[in-house]
């Protein structure tokens, strides 16, 4: 079986990344991103995905964490992509819900190649420690369009701000786990446009 991996790197004026994705993972992870509450989601999200994600990130965080949590969610979504390669075989839809204590999040995901995020959640909080809570949608926007995928991501309930974002991850790997696997039953691509 080809192992599907991609890696990438990207400088800008912001942020130096360099960061290696692979699919067909067991949810190992080597994260450096200078933004502690990234770091954590992130690894959840790679260990649920079952996904083995290497990453050493520099960025303008005396600013703030936005360039850094924008240009890694960058190059997740690229290197998922090239590593999805042709796409043939592959389940293309995944779903998941996942239960963090009193909150309860569910993501859904089509392989598509037509990026969309619809996000559905309320935090209760502005920032958990000094990570703004706002930089959850741009991370999952950016991940949407550069992997071009339509992504779901409803937050039915919740009260504590890191549980309902923690759910929110975890389920992101579950569901896109589901997604990335071949499925025997599946002849060539997964589409009755013959592409995706």
């Amino acid at each position: 079986m080809v192992v599907r991996q991609s890696s990438i790197e990207r400088k800008t004026n912001e942020t130096n990344i360099k960061l290696s994705f692979t699919i067909d993972g067991e949810g190992s992870t080597e994260l450096e991103t200078g933004v502690p509450f990234l770091t954590h989601m992130l690894d959840l999200f790679s260990k649920h995905g079952q996904f083995n994600l290497t990453m050493q990130a520099e960025g303008d965080i005396e600013v703030d964490d936005h360039h850094t949590t924008e240009d890694i969610g960058i190059c997740i979504g690229q290197t998922l992509k090239d590593a999805l390669g042709d796409k043939k075989g592959i389940k293309r839809y995944g779903n998941s819900f996942v239960p963090m204590d009193e909150a309860l999040a569910q993501v859904v995901v089509d392989l598509s190649n037509r990026p969309h995020l619809e996000f559905r959640a309320d935090f209760p909080k502005e920032k958990v420690g000094t990570f703004d809570t706002e930089l959850v949608h741009e991370f999952l926007w950016k991940l949407a369009l550069e992997a071009r995928m339509n992504l779901h991501v409803i937050v039915h309930y919740g009260h504590n701000t890191h549980h309902m974002i923690e759910a929110i991850f975890k389920a992101l790997g579950r569901a896109l786990d589901e997604a990335t696997t071949i499925d025997p039953r599946v002849k060539g691509i997964p589409s009755t446009k013959g592409m995706l």
